[in-house]
Parts: C-alpha cells; structure tokens; sequence
C-alpha cells in the first residue's frame, strides 16, 4: 500500500484499494459457487473422505474454459492439486456435479440469492442422493 501510494499518489492508493477489494470479493464469490451446497462424508473421530471430484462443481463449456484458462474443471484441482490448471481434466456428472453454465453467467447468478437458490437448491439433493444415498440425515 505504501508503494501504491509513493508511485500513484492518494488516487494510486485508492485505485490499489479497489483492485484489493474487487480480487478478494471475485475469489470468494468463485470459492462460494465452487463448493456450494457440497460436503465430503464424516467417518468419525474428527476424518472425512479424502476429497475426489465429486466434492466441487464441475463445468464443461468450453469457450468460458479457454477465458479462464481450465478454471471451470475445478473438480479435477480439487482431486490432484498439484496438477497445472492447463492440463486439468473435465469430468462427467457420473464423477462430478456440474454447473448448469459457465462461469461467468452462474456467478452472476450467485450474486441474486433468488435466482441462485432457484437454479441450485434443487441440484443438491440430487447431489446428495447420487453420491450418498446411504445417508438420510444431512444435519450437521
């Protein structure tokens, strides 16, 4: 901030700030559409299921995936980390849950919590019921 403000003076500051705050809020609102609604099984004593695609949403448009460079196969980030974004693999919905669109309309659509709960309320007990059936108590 201090850079920001010797180089761009009180408006490079502020301009430094926005950008701040515009990345943070577009990580989170990605993080929020990501994980929505999904869990991974509790096994007990504080352990879960290691985490496989079925754990984030997935999605398969392939122009938005060029713009964001494979960021919509989450799903496969999510199972191999350490995989680089451009050679992520996409998944089926037989292995994971997908995005009724890309990304760039379905987090515009998080940001209508109507339309949102609209378009993806009824996806996760679809969800559930794929992945999970032997599991009627979804309380915490």
């Amino acid at each position: 901030m201090i850079l920001a403000l010797v180089l761009g003076g009180w408006s490079g500051l502020a301009l430094f700030m926005f950008q701040s705050f515009v990345a943070i809020w577009q990580l989170e609102l990605v993080n929020y559409v990501e994980h929505y609604g999904l869990t991974r099984k509790h096994l007990g004593d504080g352990k879960y299921e290691h985490v496989q695609p079925r754990h984030s949403w997935n999605a398969a448009q392939k122009a938005s995936n060029w713009v964001l460079i494979n960021l919509q196969r989450y799903s496969d980030h999510h199972y191999k980390p350490d995989r680089r974004f451009a050679l992520l693999q996409n998944y089926a919905e037989a292995d994971a849950p997908q995005l009724p669109c890309g990304y760039p309309a379905i987090t515009m659509a998080a940001l209508y919590p109507r339309l949102w709960k609209r378009i993806m309320n009824p996806r996760v007990p679809r969800w559930r019921d794929m992945y999970y059936p032997e599991i009627t108590d979804w309380r915490a």
